[in-house]
């Protein structure tokens, strides 16, 4: 039910755990320091084999991610726009029946998970996955390659809520009570699933702004805020750019609906069943909004955050909105 049992992992990864600092976990007993950033037994030992045996292809799509960013949603909309010329018939398309998730798969939850070594190579181009890891960890071959990397990520005021809901869906009970202010005092010091988040963001962000061609680097507001604008700005970094023909048929705003949150969330596929291992997949659909923090932050929470944003990002070129304006 989520909680990592030390036994579900190889010997090599035990000795491996017993070597690095760990704190409480949010949804397993215990989160471990590994390569920089913090995540559970499992992720480890799965990340170990990714990075030992995938190999980058020049034509891959990979969409990395900050946890609870608008993964879902970005994966849905380069699925879409990569796959466009292949499924023209919107209403026979695979993401009315297929989760996002199991359209572009992690490495660490689903293609590397659970010991397997899988043969790769004859998957048809391109291949798509997806990655929380920082970029810093990624396999050797994805950063040599050409492999085009989407990155996302979220205001950390928003992602802090959305996070502590989704792990408070998912935390067994056998572990007890985790309160909204512990989680946020362990958010503030970096202590979360694939954190600290910022030393993650800012990793990319320099990526790519050094290399332009192959990371591009999405803000969930700016996706909300103008999402014909950053479809035709993915399409192109992707080497698929809409056509003139294509705009003025109304593709990218079918695409747009096609991959609405209100659409996904109302699809049976995402209603039932689960895509990543032990989530749900109704537990990947809550809001989906800008700026739901200002219901659950106190001003000295307010503070605490800016202070770490200011301190971590300050000087990066890296920034948020805090809100979405309606432009309707």
């Amino acid at each position: 039910m989520g909680v990592t049992n030390l036994e579900e992992v190889s010997h090599e990864c035990k000795e491996l755990l017993d070597s690095l600092p760990k704190e409480r976990g949010w949804r397993t007993p215990h989160l471990y320091l590994f390569q920089g950033f913090w995540c559970q037994p499992k992720e480890i030992q799965a990340i170990v084999s990714v990075q030992t045996h995938f190999q980058a292809q020049d034509t891959d799509v990979m969409v990395a991610t900050i946890p609870k960013s608008g993964t879902t949603w970005l994966k849905a909309l380069v699925f879409a726009i990569v796959n466009r010329n292949h499924f023209r018939d919107q209403n026979n398309h695979p993401l009315l029946t297929h989760n996002p998730h199991d359209l572009v798969p992690f490495l660490e939850y689903k293609v590397y998970s659970n010991n397997q070594v899988p043969d790769l190579s004859a998957l048809p181009s391109p291949r798509l996955f997806a990655t929380h890891v920082p970029f810093a960890s990624l396999p050797g071959s994805v950063k040599t390659s050409d492999c085009r990397i989407v990155y996302i990520c979220r205001n950390p005021f928003d992602t802090f809520v959305s996070v502590w809901h989704f792990m408070s869906k998912t935390r067994p009970e056998t572990l007890g009570p985790f309160s909204m202010e512990e989680a946020f005092d362990m958010y503030c010091k970096g202590i979360v699933g694939f954190g600290p988040y910022w030393d993650h963001m800012l990793d990319y962000w320099k990526q790519s702004l050094e290399k332009p061609h192959t990371v591009l680097f999405l803000k969930y507001e700016d996706m909300k805020d103008d999402t014909t604008f950053q479809l035709k700005r993915t399409a192109k970094f992707l080497g698929c750019p809409f056509s003139l023909e294509e705009e003025r048929g109304g593709v990218i705003e079918d695409i747009s609906r096609l991959c609405s949150f209100e659409k996904m969330k109302e699809l049976e596929v995402n209603k039932s069943g689960k895509s990543i291992s032990y989530f749900a997949n109704e537990q990947l659909f809550r809001k989906g909004e800008v700026g739901d923090w200002v219901n659950y932050f106190t001003p000295l929470m307010v503070e605490r955050l800016s202070n770490v944003m200011d301190e971590k990002l300050g000087g990066s070129g890296l920034a948020f909105k805090m809100f979405c304006e309606d432009k309707h």
